[in-house]
């Protein structure tokens, strides 16, 4: 993943801003004026000021809290307790196995529910854990804040079903691969320095080499899917800003999650169908939602308080090879050397992009 310095134009002025809400599912962004960059969700939130802890933002573990609550606060004090011990790059190692591992494990769920279906179980739950741990209240928001966690949650929905949908027909290293131009994209967009363009042009070139004409024997319809999933992935990072000014913390991610699992339920349920309720699809649901959101978002979050934020998009960038070697560990599927190339040329392409932004600050 490659960390932004990303410009919007608001109200006829220029500004940095950061993405607040961006990935605590995938990757959170907010811009820290102490550090001129880009950082992460929470930890970015404390590095500017704007956002100190509050007892919101704790899980209660008192006896008159919720089971569930009580458990993924013990769940949380333990990798709290572990990630203290762990080097930062080591935690962001797991965090990227950990996402990547997520989405193997997902796609096991494609023989029996669909891809469909794979993807709304892993938002229930995501959605699931989010709502208990940010506690939005239904109630109490504007218009224009329920607008803006609708249309983030919609985009949140298009993003997964594509990339799952890219999944049932391309293996997990090149969807990834395909997926990441989407942050990429972003993060050169509207660049005038000519060495951006290299970047542009090396990630580029290993996409074409995915291309059907270029003697690649890949669904044309899967590269598409995971081509349109990038793009709901750079929309994401964008309407992130607007969603993170128009709530605290979490609370609009969680009510954007919830959001996308209800728009997934029909394609979801007519996928999947009375499949969804085995107790081996719902277990392998929960685990693909907690990997690839919860467990994630708190090992970058412990590693970003010892680690420069520029390391941090330079170890994200890792993200394309990471994903094919799980493919290729849990999943048997193997790549030649064609896919390898491309695999490569798109994490040279975002290391580089990182390193740049890095020495212009």
């Amino acid at each position: 993943m490659v960390t932004f310095n990303l410009k919007i134009k608001e109200k006829g002025r220029v500004s940095s801003r950061g993405c607040d809400a961006y990935n605590q599912e995938r990757r959170p962004f907010r811009f820290s004026p102490r550090s001129g960059a880009f950082v992460l969700g929470a930890a970015a939130a404390r590095a500017s000021g704007q956002v100190r802890p509050t007892d919101r933002s704790r899980v209660s573990t008192s006896p008159r809290a919720p089971i569930a609550r009580a458990a993924l606060a013990q769940g949380a004090a333990q990798l709290r307790t572990a990630a203290a011990s762990v080097p930062p790059s080591g935690l962001l190692v797991c965090s990227i196995v950990v996402v990547q591992l997520g989405s193997a494990i997902g796609k096991q769920l494609f023989a029996t529910v669909g891809s469909s279906g794979a993807v709304f179980l892993r938002a229930v739950f995501a959605a699931f854990v989010l709502l208990i741990i940010w506690r939005p209240g239904v109630r109490g928001f504007s218009r224009a804040q329920y607008m803006a966690a609708g249309l983030f949650g919609l985009v949140v929905a298009a993003l997964n079903f594509s990339f799952y949908a890219s999944l049932a027909r391309l293996p997990l290293g090149i969807a990834v691969t395909v997926e990441f131009l989407g942050p990429l994209g972003v993060a050169v967009a509207g660049s005038r320095r000519w060495l951006d363009l290299l970047w542009v042009g090396l990630a580029a070139g290993g996409v074409a080499l995915f291309a059907p004409w270029s003697g690649g024997h890949l669904d044309p319809v899967g590269l598409a899917l995971a081509l349109l999933a990038g793009a709901c992935w750079a929309l994401y990072i964008l309407l992130s800003a607007r969603v993170g000014r128009a709530f605290s913390g979490g609370a609009g991610l969680a009510l954007a999650v919830g959001v996308a699992a209800l728009v997934l339920a029909p394609v979801g349920v007519l996928s999947g169908g009375a499949a969804l309720l085995r107790p081996a699809a719902l277990l392998v649901g929960a685990a693909a939602g907690v990997l690839s959101t919860v467990i994630p978002f708190s090992l970058e979050m412990a590693a970003l308080r010892r680690l420069p934020t520029h390391a941090f998009g330079i170890f994200m960038s890792l993200e394309p090879a990471m994903a094919a070697l799980i493919g290729f560990l849990v999943l048997r599927e193997t790549l030649g050397w064609r896919s390898l190339l491309a695999i490569a040329l798109v994490t040279l392409a975002s290391v580089g992009s990182s390193r740049a932004r890095v020495k212009r600050r």
